[in-house]
């Protein structure tokens, strides 16, 4: 194989490898293998063979019980290095904290990667019953206060990318969505009541950089029988207030 051929193949590992990895964003946690093969679509013997290496440096481990595998140490220590050199998460967590002491809901930073959007940072509510998302978890932009403004705030080819989803309901009303991400630019928030969550209901607003390019969501969440409409209303002026002081801030 020619050098050319040789540095093609390793960034096709390198990029199937990253693949498997971005599975156990989806997961509850444990993945056998014929789940990870069916969702990268290679064979089993291609994914056993790239799994062995993320295990023999720690990405992944193996299950002694179920046979199934889940994330190993190295990434806790790659995710511990990113929360200290994430200038926005770290920014913005005195400013969540102070959400969340004022609405006394929890209080989460979300990021569009490529169609979805991933948590970055939270501060729980205090409340027993509260809405927990884990950091790290990745959910569709189309469905979601947080969802609807990244989404909002994206170029027109992001928009249809994800719109073009085979994982877009079959009833999905196109001409509705565009009225509301227009909405959503209008108003600058966006309210969701039992999208992603049949208990929980949200208010979302941007947070943008100095190019004015949309480059978070920053949301209040609860469930939906103590975060109502009314309480809704009472703080989006304040989330928004809030996401133009972050906003200030990263754009210094």
């Amino acid at each position: 194989m020619s050098e050319i051929g040789q540095a093609q193949a390793t960034v096709r590992a390198v990029d199937r490898a990253l693949d498997i990895l971005l599975c156990f964003a989806k997961s509850q946690g444990e993945i056998s293998l014929s789940d990870i093969a069916k969702e990268v679509n290679l064979h089993k013997s291609t994914v056993h063979r790239l799994l062995a290496s993320l295990q023999s440096k720690g990405f992944v481990r193996r299950h002694p019980q179920s046979d199934k595998y889940v994330l190993g140490w190295s990434v806790l220590e790659l995710l511990s290095n990113v929360y200290q050199s994430n200038d926005l998460s770290t920014l913005a967590l005195p400013e969540m904290t102070r959400l969340r002491d004022l609405s006394g809901e929890t209080v989460s930073l979300y990021i569009r990667r490529d169609t979805e959007r991933i948590r970055v940072q939270a501060v729980e509510s205090n409340e027993p019953i509260r809405n927990v998302v884990s950091i790290g978890r990745t959910y569709p932009l189309y469905i979601g206060a947080s969802g609807k403004v990244l989404l909002a705030y994206a170029n027109q080819a992001v928009i249809t990318k994800v719109l073009s989803k085979e994982d877009i309901p079959s009833d999905f009303n196109h001409e509705e969505f565009s009225a509301q991400l227009d909405k959503i630019r209008e108003d600058g928030y966006a309210i969701s009541i039992k999208e992603r969550d049949a208990g929980a209901a949200a208010l979302a607003v941007p947070i943008f950089g100095s190019d004015n390019d949309c480059l978070a969501a920053l949301a209040i969440s609860g469930p939906v029988s103590r975060f109502t409409i009314e309480k809704m209303s009472e703080h989006i002026d304040t989330l928004k207030t809030s996401a133009a002081w972050l906003s200030k801030m990263l754009s210094r």
